[in-house]
């Protein structure tokens, strides 16, 4: 008998397990894979460490949030990082151009400056407008027993508007939302709160990995189990089982498992997809039909296709940034999918892993593309490893489309690149259960924020969600999450000030 089973090992499957195990809850996450992380995952190819789905994080300079959540959580030390270039951490390209956004808000209002000195005073409100959105999530408000204040008047705002309102530059706009593919920003959709949010985080500060994300994942497991908890992986739960109002526990791998299939626990918290969770509930009437449809008809946000390219040692120099690239200053840049009506990239952000401190040459660049789940939908009954010769011709033209448009400038990086390899929508499906294989969740609309922000409770007491569906995703939002959901078990007040003072 488990105080809590938490499906799913991402990031707030791991976070969960931390905090409950810490306050004493007997807790087991499971895994269906053979790697925890979700997301956080690195896998090896040709003795280099590949990252997936977190490529840099925000927030986590001393007496920042995230730096603050992850001192609680007992990961801080375990976590190998480099900071990221204070001049400018993120390079917006637009055709010909390149626009720097600096790391502190002293030197991204600056940058900012240097480019559009015409509108000087509208970038100082705009700082003070996203400082106010990104102090709803705070040091302060942690240590004041508050996890998050009121921002439901920035849930239901426009971020597009809100730009769209403040400024008449349009290259000014669109390097304010040349990023937009980090958080799959939507025109008219994503709120101001999501925008802010995750832009304060990364302009207070900006680090990578040295040596991929997993260690994250692994440092937060290593945390879960000195508490006393469990963590196992092969192990896919088949079923949330029911008795009477409430959850009575979980089956694993189908029933037929040796030495017992069902695992009784107290309480449940589901760190994967809400649609997917509710498939595995026990038939009930107090699941309705119609809010069966409403999961399953809700947008997910798009998937990636990302190229990794393996270079020859010793011949590209380590670039300490990222490079979001445009077709031109006069594109929308809240518009990222690939364009298939013309086979080319909209957009692409373009990175080098972290191997060390003070590295000079760059082993692994990445190359990420949003891609609409359409494009492979004729292989979405398929499994990796098994789709066929066409699908491997379709991800091998993409391929080139996509290093073709990334490269455009830098044609002579083609010379230096040993091999090259290819994720698509797909391989996110297969590996973190995501609809569509979605990067960045259920699409969140400021339009109708009630319908598209999915609660933490559920129509069960003693079943609980977590993850990047339910709030913002990315690690900040993630991370809050998590924190919101625990407090359904330890009390706001409670989870928020052992944070907040740790």
């Amino acid at each position: 008998m488990y105080d809590v089973v938490i499906i799913g090992s991402g990031l707030g499957g791991l976070e969960c397990g931390v905090m409950l195990s810490r306050e004493g809850y007997r807790v087991l996450v499971l895994e269906k894979n053979p790697v925890i992380g979700g997301c956080l995952q690195t896998f090896r190819r040709h003795g280099r460490t590949l990252d997936t789905g977190i490529h840099y994080i925000g927030g986590l300079d001393n007496g920042q949030i995230l730096n603050l959540y992850f001192k609680y959580l007992g990961v801080m030390p375990a976590l190998d990082v480099v900071r990221m270039d204070t001049d400018a951490f993120d390079t917006v390209t637009l055709g010909d151009r390149e626009y720097g956004i600096g790391m502190g808000y002293d030197r991204f209002a600056d940058n900012l400056k240097g480019y559009f000195p015409a509108e000087a005073a509208d970038i100082d409100r705009f700082c003070s407008l996203l400082r106010k959105v990104g102090g709803t999530m705070s040091v302060e408000g942690l240590r004041r027993g508050l996890i998050s204040d009121d921002a439901m008047q920035y849930m239901e705002r426009s971020a597009f508007e809100a730009i769209d309102g403040m400024f008449t530059n349009p290259i000014l706009k669109n390097v304010l939302t040349g990023t937009s593919l980090l958080y799959a920003g939507i025109k008219g959709k994503t709120s101001l709160y999501h925008y802010g949010m995750i832009n304060h985080s990364f302009i207070e500060s900006s680090y990578r990995f040295v040596g991929g994300s997993q260690q994250l994942a692994d440092a937060l497991s290593a945390q879960i189990r000195s508490n006393g908890g469990e963590v196992l992986t092969g192990t896919e739960v088949t079923a949330i089982k029911l008795q009477g109002d409430h959850v009575s526990g979980v089956e694993i791998n189908g029933g037929d498992v040796a030495g017992g299939t069902f695992i009784e626990a107290t309480n449940v918290i589901s760190g994967i997809h809400p649609a997917t969770t509710f498939d595995l509930v026990e038939k009930t009437s107090k699941i309705k039909k119609a809010y069966m449809t409403r999961l399953h008809t809700l947008e997910n946000s798009c998937g990636v296709v990302t190229v990794y390219l393996l270079l020859k040692p010793g011949t590209v120099p380590y670039i300490n940034r990222n490079y979001y690239i445009h077709s031109g200053d006069t594109c929308d840049t809240w518009q990222t999918e690939y364009d298939t009506a013309r086979d080319t990239p909209r957009a692409v952000l373009f990175n080098m892993q972290a191997t060390g401190h003070g590295q000079q040459f760059a082993d692994v660049a990445s190359i990420l593309c949003p891609m609409n789940f359409d494009t492979f939908a004729r292989w979405e009954s398929t499994t990796v490893e098994r789709r066929g010769a066409e699908y491997l011709d379709l991800k091998s033209h993409l391929t080139d489309r996509i290093v073709d448009f990334t490269l455009r400038r830098s044609p002579e990086l083609r010379e230096v690149i040993e091999h090259i390899y290819t994720t698509s929508p797909l391989t996110w499906r297969d590996y973190t259960a995501t609809p569509q294989g979605s990067a960045y969740g259920i699409v969140k609309n400021c339009r109708s924020p009630f319908t598209t922000l999915i609660p933490i409770n559920t129509r069960f007491e003693n079943l609980l969600l977590t993850g990047q569906n339910i709030n913002v995703h990315g690690a900040l939002g993630v991370t809050v999450t998590a924190a919101l959901t625990c407090s359904k078990l330890l009390g706001a007040e409670y989870i928020a000030k052992k944070i907040g003072n740790a």
